[in-house]
């Protein structure tokens, strides 16, 4: 009988599911995905998580064994309480999705983590950061998000809430922030905020995608503000070197496919520091995964509950 893990990832436009064995691999035929978006109501937000979950577990083939649920979610987090107040849903606000899932699987654990967490794990666990102990791993894309393994555990913080570098205020930037702040990293580097700011500078595209054809042809605007994102992103990056001494910090999010040459920018930034060794020694590198990661992550909670403090 093989063990596996229904994995969720809960984000701004979908959520996703999948049944994930030991091993990391998704099992043919048992992944799912609904829509979320900012324009659901309380109800159907619900109602996606609930069909995902339970498109998954029923393709559960019959030798299988469901270990537990783990689930990777936009934050900000409740760890203790199992809730959710994902900033681009505003409707759900403390809301219990541990709960909800626990309703429908009652016989197993269920686990909630932020999503960048997961995401880091799972490049600890089969992508870019194995055999290494000190990582952070950053998703850029709608939103910009990151977790942290210090030592070879995961650290989640009080409320479940580390890593959350997407929040973190950049020198020498004052782009407001939804959360309250101003020059928060996602503010000014996500993809949606890099295409707006672009568009003040005569880009007329509306998504990354036109954002990175206009580069690839060497639009004045696409680059700068390519260029800008990425400046930021390493400037954030410097800072958490300092502070926690990383030794790898691997990047996926659609966003961080604009263009190879913004990991050239990110690392420019980094460059600078040069009296600190230690942080001109991390690494910054494309995941090493693809659009797995996610579910691999959410996995990991159940799969490598070892490296998972309790909340």
């Amino acid at each position: 009988m093989s063990a596996v893990a229904l994995a969720l990832d809960l984000g701004g436009t979908k959520v996703e599911s999948g049944l994930v064995t030991a091993d990391g691999e998704i099992l043919p035929g048992t992944r799912f995905r609904q829509p979320t978006g900012p324009s659901r109501s309380s109800d159907e937000l619900a109602a996606s998580v609930d069909a995902a979950a339970r498109d998954a577990l029923a393709a559960l083939p019959p030798d299988a064994e469901l270990l537990g649920v783990g689930i990777g979610a936009a934050g900000p987090i409740g760890v203790r309480e199992g809730t959710v107040s994902p900033l681009n849903l505003a409707v759900w606000r403390g809301y219990p999705l541990r709960a909800q899932l626990e309703s429908i699987v009652p016989d197993v654990p269920v686990t909630l983590r932020m999503d960048g967490l997961c995401i880091t794990l799972a490049e600890h666990w089969r992508g870019a950061a194995r055999g290494v102990d000190n990582v952070m791993g950053m998703i850029v894309s709608t939103g910009v998000g990151g977790g942290l393994i210090l030592g070879g555990r995961t650290v989640a913080g009080a409320s479940g809430n580390a890593g959350h570098i997407g929040h973190v205020e950049v020198a020498g930037f004052d782009d407001p922030c939804p959360c309250g702040g101003h020059g928060c990293l996602e503010a000014i580097a996500s993809g949606p905020h890099t295409v707006a700011w672009a568009r003040t500078r005569g880009f007329r595209g509306t998504t990354g995608e036109e954002l990175a054809a206009a580069y690839a042809a060497g639009e004045e605007a696409a680059i700068l503000a390519v260029r800008r994102s990425g400046l930021a992103i390493g400037r954030a990056i410097a800072s958490a070197t300092s502070l926690v001494d990383l030794e790898i910090v691997a990047i996926g999010g659609g966003f961080s496919h604009v263009t190879p040459e913004l990991f050239d920018f990110i690392r420019e930034p980094i460059a600078e520091r040069v009296e600190f060794d230690y942080i001109r020694a991390v690494r910054v590198v494309p995941s090493g995964l693809s659009g797995d990661g996610p579910l691999l992550g959410a996995a990991a909670l159940v799969h490598r509950s070892e490296l998972v403090p309790s909340a």
